[in-house]
């Protein structure tokens, strides 16, 4: 079974569909910076060796951390390379979230964004979340005018359902969409096949949800057979699931992260791609 290899952000950015998710070469908890630096820097060096040339970030990864880090290593960047940012939370310990999609707050983090990466203009800009304390339309109005000023490229939304997407796109153009989403959590089906309709990428997190044994058991079983890991075969079956769907594995590890890269060169049947589908 085939899979389109690339998709084409926002009309005119080409991004292979394997990319990598920048939230754990911080410390414990997402806070602070990660115990092995150095480590770190290799991931992310290494990722570009192997073909990354989408990654994925947020200001409030460490805070500011995974942002810091990306521009060490990779600054000045390769030219194909797409950077996707996100704000929309305020962080105030490990592993504590607390949502601020407020235009000040807001304001505060895009130009901590562009200073930090050191860039005149992020690619991809992404709410984090919608603020419940604040009309979403103060927070789409902000994002608005940060793009017509061209401090933004595209804009991009994070757990969001359909209504709320079309919301957004009274306001711009959405072109990408971060949801909870894998083989065994699918709440979200209903705006995956949205954003496949209208050529909005779609971006899942926590491609492992664990939360369905009888599926958790079916991707060990096909990953025992093609020698595989139960993590590769996920990603295998997201990439074969919708070509709209790109992939941001994140690690700390150079060894976890060319083992997710090879996830691609997996050849699942039909039947394999079946029996996922049904659970």
């Amino acid at each position: 079974m085939k899979f389109d290899k690339t998709f084409n952000l926002g009309g005119d950015l080409t991004v292979n569909r394997i990319g990598f998710g920048a939230m754990r070469i911080t410390g414990k908890g997402i806070w602070g910076p990660p115990e092995n630096k150095s480590e770190a820097i290799k991931v992310l060096k290494r990722s570009m060796e192997l073909g990354v040339n989408f990654i994925d970030t947020a200001d409030s990864y460490g805070p500011n951390i995974s942002e810091e880090l990306i521009a060490e290593a990779l600054y000045p960047y390769p030219k194909d390379l797409v950077i996707g940012t996100k704000g929309g939370f305020l962080r105030t310990g490990p592993n504590q979230w607390n949502i601020d999609a407020s235009p000040s707050h807001l304001e505060n983090a895009l130009e901590g964004s562009l200073k930090i990466l050191k860039l005149d203009t992020i690619d991809l800009y992404q709410l984090h979340r919608i603020d419940p304390s604040v009309p979403a339309e103060k927070t789409f109005e902000f994002l608005k005018n940060a793009q017509q000023k061209g401090k933004i490229k595209h804009i991009g939304l994070s757990e969001v359902s359909v209504e709320e997407i079309k919301m957004a796109q009274q306001y711009f153009n959405v072109v990408s969409v971060q949801n909870k989403y894998s083989v065994d959590f699918r709440n979200w089906e209903s705006v995956l096949n949205y954003c496949n309709e209208n050529n909005i990428a779609f971006i899942p997190w926590n491609p492992i949800n664990a939360g369905n044994v009888k599926k958790i058991e079916l991707l060990n079983k096909i990953a025992n057979q093609h020698h595989a890991t139960t993590h590769q075969i996920a990603l295998n079956w997201l990439l074969h699931h919708s070509n709209n769907i790109l992939l941001i594995p994140g690690t700390s590890s150079v060894t976890h992260l060319e083992e997710n890269m090879k996830c691609d060169s997996i050849k699942l049947s039909e039947s394999d791609l079946n029996e996922l589908d049904k659970i």
